[in-house]
């Protein structure tokens, strides 16, 4: 566990008190966690196969995941050996069974509310309860009634601590290196004959080098795209392929990077050789439209007062038809990449664009600008802190659509 003075400490357990106060507030007993989100939100530990948290009303909580890595989670987490144990195909250790009978028998918990993660997303990985766990648990725990209590976690998650606000700053700058290496890298002519997967891969290395532990997006991994690949109508999802960079093409390279579970995803946009006027209005378009979303992040603003301030600039500038309507999304520790806010908008499960921003938010400033039929497109992302009086760019390479020659 890292220790109180480290600048990236977290107080754990604060967060597990924190969790046990509101599940007070709702009388839920006991809280059964499965996704990713909720995983490293409590562990501190990376969580790649299934696993489950059950949160008691006092005490610790226990880790139940794949018997093959429990080891290795117990090693690194904060919580002890005792507090992380494996589920196996074997008689009595599956882990509706084990789950069931440590809620059961070790929390003596036979009538009373299960706090469960239950949803919709369109991000795949994210681990709300399947129709048969959730079939099977109410099945094994017939004494209990089953509740959706996510938004307990979500609700903790959402404003950052000083530790978790430093590991986003360490792994915006480790992704920085990666971008500072590759522009070294393609100087001089050295992008020709060079395939996005190439790309992916020089800056995974520098990145890795200084302390990067993933490339963590489940879409591609860094995100690499040149020529008609930038350009998908409403594209945001580009991971890399076998196609070779060419010259007066963009390249667009979208980068990620993990530190201590928080994450890194800055993207910069190039010319390869040359550039047309055209792209260039373009590029122009871009920068500005960029420019000023990063100004009108505020506590106070809202999804929706931004998207309508951005797309009026855009009709204006006559690019509109170019923009994805959209200007952020959500970043946390490792599972928690989409949602900004709450889930209290017209539609279940997805951000309330009427959402408040508050001091010490930290979102994804995510935009894409596509002209498919002119084979040109750019994406910006980058991690922003909500400050008192505006944003701050955790990223901090500079803005721009640079020719490279």
């Amino acid at each position: 566990m890292t220790a109180k003075k480290d600048p990236y400490f977290i107080d754990f357990p604060k967060r597990v008190a924190q969790v046990q106060a509101a599940m007070a507030k709702e009388n839920i007993d006991v809280y059964l966690g499965s996704r990713l989100r909720t995983m490293s939100w409590i562990t501190d530990a990376f969580c790649p196969w299934r696993s489950y948290v059950v949160i008691p009303k006092e005490g610790l909580p226990t880790v139940f995941t794949f018997v093959i890595d429990a080891a290795r989670i117990g090693d690194e987490s904060w919580l002890d050996e005792d507090h992380v144990l494996g589920y196996a195909p074997v008689g009595g250790m599956d882990q509706i069974t084990i789950i069931s009978d440590f809620i059961k028998e070790n929390l003596g918990i036979t009538k009373g509310i299960v706090g469960i993660e239950d949803g919709i997303s369109n991000y795949l990985p994210e681990g709300n309860l399947t129709h048969y766990e959730y079939k099977s648990f109410e099945a094994t725990l017939d004494g209990c009634t089953l509740v959706n209590a996510h938004h307990l976690i979500d609700s903790l998650q959402l404003i950052k601590d000083e530790g978790t606000i430093n590991r986003f700053r360490e792994a915006s700058r480790i992704v920085d290196v990666g971008h500072k290496v590759f522009r070294e890298t393609i100087s001089n002519g050295g992008w020709k004959g060079m395939t996005e997967t190439e790309v992916a891969g020089i800056c995974a290395l520098a990145m890795r080098r200084e302390g990067s532990e993933w490339e963590w997006s489940f879409t591609g991994g860094n995100e690499i795209a040149s020529g008609y690949h930038t350009a998908y109508a409403g594209g945001a999802c580009t991971p890399p392929t076998r196609k070779k960079l060419e010259a007066g093409e963009s390249l667009m390279v979208d980068l990620h990077a993990m530190f201590k579970l928080a994450l890194g995803d800055h993207t910069l946009n190039y010319f390869l050789g040359n550039a047309t006027d055209r792209q260039l209005w373009h590029a122009n378009n871009f920068v500005d439209i960029v420019k000023l979303t990063l100004k009108a992040y505020k506590p106070g603003a809202t999804p929706c007062s931004l998207a309508l301030e951005l797309m009026d600039f855009a009709e204006e500038r006559g690019f509109a038809e170019y923009m994805v309507p959209g200007f952020e999304h959500g970043i946390g520790m490792m599972g928690d990449e989409w949602r900004i806010g709450p889930h209290t908008g017209p539609f279940a499960y997805w951000t309330d664009p009427d959402h408040t921003y508050q001091e010490n938010e930290v979102l994804i400033c995510a935009m894409s600008y596509a002209c498919p039929d002119e084979k040109v497109g750019f994406r910006y992302e980058n991690p922003i802190l909500i400050t008192k009086d505006g944003c701050e760019a955790l990223s901090k390479y500079p803005l721009g659509v640079e020719i490279i020659k």
